[in-house]
Order: C-alpha cells, then sequence, then structure tokens
C-alpha cells in the first residue's frame, strides 16, 4: 500500500496552483479509454503524492500530524473562565448561560467560551474550575482562569476592588500543587485517583494563555492617563514571560498564548469615554491602541520566550484581528448592532454602571428585571464585558486554523515546533 502524508489545509501558491492543474489534467486526458487501468491509476496516486511532497516544502506544516493533547491547563480571565470566579466569589445569575447550558454555569457569557470550543475539537471534555470543588473531573486537565484576574498584582481585590485576587503568578502557584497532589492521590488510589490526570498528561499537555485585559482596562479606571498605561505594559508582559517560564521549567512544552482583543469596542469603555475618539467603525481608537501596543510588546516578548525555552512549541494567536472584524465586519459575518450589550440597560450601547445584566433597576416605581436581548445568536457583546457564545464560536472557528497564528500552526498541531 501507498502511504502518502495527511492533507492538510494550506496557502497555495501560484506555481503551485499550475502543477496541480498539470496533474488534474492528467484525471480528466481524453485517452482515459486506455486499457491499461493500473498504469493509469498508479501515474495518477504518484501526481497526488508529488503534489503533497511539493506542498510540503512550501509549507512544512503540511506535513505535520495533528497533536494529541490528553489534557489542557489554561490561564487566564473572564475570556477563559470555566467557573473559577463562581466557585470562590461572585456567581452569575441568570440570564448567563441561557443560551446552550439553560442555566448560569460559571461563565460569563449567554453560553460557551473559546476554550470550551478548543477542548471540544481536540477531543476533550470541558474544563473543571480549579477552585471549584464540587462534582469536578480533572482528569483531562483544569482551568485556572478566574473572571477579572490580571498579570500582575492587583491593587484592589474583590469585594474591596474590581480584581479578582487570583492573579497570573497565584495561578501557575495553584497548578504547580495542582501537580504534586493530584499525583499523590492517584498513588493512594480509591474513587478520587481517575478524575485525576495521569503523570505523563503534564508534559503532552496543551497550556493556553488568554490574559492582560484587565491590566490595560484597568489601568484606564485608575486616574492613570493613558500614556501612563503605555508605560506600564513593559513590567506587565515581563510578569507574564516570567510565569510562561516558571511553567515551562515544572514540564509544559506545548503553549498556545492568545493576545488581548479591542479594548475600545467593548460598551463598557465606550459609554465610560464618549469623548474618546472614534474609528471608522465606532470603536474607541486611543483604547485600541493601548491594546494593540501591548500585543505589539507580547509578541516582542514570545520571540525572545522561543529562544529562552528551545524544547517548547510556542503558538502565538492574534485574537485582536479576529475579534476585530466582528465590529469591522459585522454584517458580513452575520451580526448585527456589534457596539450594543445584548444584556443591559440604557444608553447608546444598552450599558450603565448602576445596573449590570441580571439585575434589577427601579423605573418609574416598577422593578425591571435586565435580562437579554431578543436573539443572542446574531450579537457580538452579552454584556458590555464579554462576547456572545456566537461570537466565541465565529472566534474560535477562525483561530483554530491556524490563520491568525504565528506560526501559522491550526490548534490541533501545536505541539510541533516549526
Amino acid at each position: 500500500m501507498i502511504r502518502c502524508p495527511a492533507f492538510l489545509p494550506f496557502q497555495t501558491s501560484s506555481s503551485l496552483l499550475g502543477f496541480l492543474s498539470i496533474c488534474i489534467s492528467r484525471f480528466v486526458s481524453p485517452n482515459m479509454e486506455s486499457p491499461i487501468i493500473l498504469n493509469y491509476f498508479t501515474s495518477s496516486l504518484s501526481c497526488f503524492c508529488m503534489i503533497l511532497l511539493y506542498a510540503s516544502t512550501l509549507n512544512p506544516v503540511f506535513a505535520l500530524e495533528n497533536c494529541t493533547f490528553p489534557a489542557i491547563f489554561n490561564f487566564g480571565d473572564s475570556n477563559s473562565d470555566t467557573g473559577g470566579l463562581a466557585a470562590a466569589l461572585i456567581t452569575p445569575t441568570p440570564p448567563y448561560g441561557e443560551t446552550f447550558f439553560h442555566m448560569p454555569a460559571g461563565r460569563f457569557s449567554d453560553g460557551r467560551l473559546i476554550i470550551d470550543f478548543m477542548a471540544k475539537s481536540v477531543g476533550l471534555p470541558y474544563l473543571s474550575a480549579y477552585l471549584d470543588s464540587l462534582g469536578t473531573n480533572f482528569k483531562h486537565g483544569a482551568n485556572f482562569a478566574t473572571s477579572s484576574s490580571t498579570i500582575r498584582l492587583p491593587s484592589q481585590i474583590i469585594p474591596g476592588g474590581g480584581f479578582s485576587p487570583f492573579y497570573l503568578n497565584i495561578q501557575y502557584s495553584q497548578f504547580v500543587q495542582f501537580k504534586s497532589r493530584s499525583q499523590t492521590i492517584r498513588e493512594k488510589g480509591g474513587i478520587y485517583a481517575n478524575l485525576m490526570p495521569e503523570k505523563d498528561y503534564f508534559p503532552k499537555a496543551l497550556y493556553t494563555f488568554d490574559i492582560g485585559q484587565n491590566d490595560i482596562g484597568g489601568g484606564s479606571f485608575s486616574n492613570m492617563t493613558l500614556e501612563e498605561v503605555n508605560a506600564s505594559v513593559p513590567d506587565i508582559v515581563n510578569n507574564f514571560s516570567t510565569n510562561v517560564k516558571a511553567i515551562y521549567d515544572v514540564g509544559a512544552r506545548s503553549f498556545w498564548i492568545h493576545n488581548t482583543g479591542p479594548l475600545g469596542c467593548l460598551p463598557y469603555i465606550l459609554t465610560n469615554f464618549l469623548s474618546a475618539q472614534r474609528d471608522s467603525h465606532g470603536c474607541a481608537k486611543p483604547y485600541n491602541d493601548v491594546a494593540q501596543y501591548f500585543n505589539y510588546k507580547l509578541k516582542e516578548a514570545i520571540v525572545q520566550l522561543r529562544i529562552d525555552l528551545p524544547l517548547a512549541a510556542i503558538t502565538h494567536v492574534d485574537i485582536y484581528s479576529a475579534k476585530y472584524s466582528l465590529f469591522s465586519e459585522s454584517n458580513k459575518h452575520g451580526f448585527e448592532f456589534p457596539l450594543v450589550a445584548c444584556c443591559g440597560y440604557g444608553g447608546k450601547y444598552n450599558y450603565s454602571n448602576s445596573v449590570r445584566c441580571g439585575g434589577t433597576i427601579t423605573v418609574n416605581g416598577s422593578q425591571i428585571f435586565v435580562g437579554s436581548c431578543e436573539h443572542p445568536s446574531v450579537r457580538v457583546n452579552w454584556d458590555g464585558f464579554h462576547y456572545t457564545e456566537a461570537a466565541n464560536k465565529f472566534v474560535f472557528n477562525q483561530i483554530s486554523t491556524g490563520a491568525f497564528s504565528d506560526p501559522p500552526i491550526p490548534l490541533k498541531m501545536a505541539c510541533h515546533r516549526v
């Protein structure tokens, strides 16, 4: 049996298109009535393998096999929190979770997050939050993300401020403890042993990161100028790199790192900074500029991390561009009112600092419940801060192919260093 490399999507060049046309012509040749069927089949199969070989020289990703990730360990904020903050401090109430789970499920959205779609796509169950002690299964990974988390130590934490106490350093410490204690539990046996990952899962796992938005967004609400927020970015990114190195040092090898999204397109920013310059799509340009500066410094740091961590496969994902297309080309992608919160109350952007999604407000002596819009499936923003399930699914579909990645590698191949 002749075996060829697995066929994978890639960007075709003009030279490859020419080569393909030659081979196709052989398949549809007018001489197909020739009785030498075996020679024709062999020639065609040989041609097909040559196509694959040629393409693999253009793009090494073409010839790679899918990775087998037995687990995912995630670090981040509300963009990937599957129940950490809900278990520890603040539980979302209805209508959170209404679209998919049909009840609040620890996620600050109407349904699933990008991390949920990622886990499903590599054949793993949704990640249990590390802080959730009730009915959790950590066999295939754990989620250390909590909503309102930052990279650096926050100046104020819940309930005295708006940030989670579980910033990235703490998430790293929790991971180290989890790695050790999970193996102790497995060694003891009993009913909990099978709820823990096997020892060799840790070096084979995918380590995912989506954090930083609250560091730069929070600075804008703490009497810092945008120039001062920008000045803090190098230290924020250095703290991020330190944690990635620490996680590498305890055995992690495959990293999938998101940059931060377009902060200036979120209703809570648009409402609180009405005088900020708008871009052509209605987003607050100065706040998107800050996000892009953070992303620029993060990309620089990842280049250095690849040098410092020679055994690591590090995929840097431009989540900013994928998310921004939801605002710049919303109609094209089937969305409407991208700058307006689906679940909120009041004002141009359906967002108010005084009452949030799931809360109540008194209007003319009557209590009004702040519920969701009629069709969340065509909306981008859920509650002023977070994306709808529909938007999260769209973004996942864009980034999972490798189209927004450096190197341009699909999620299922993120264990490879190319």
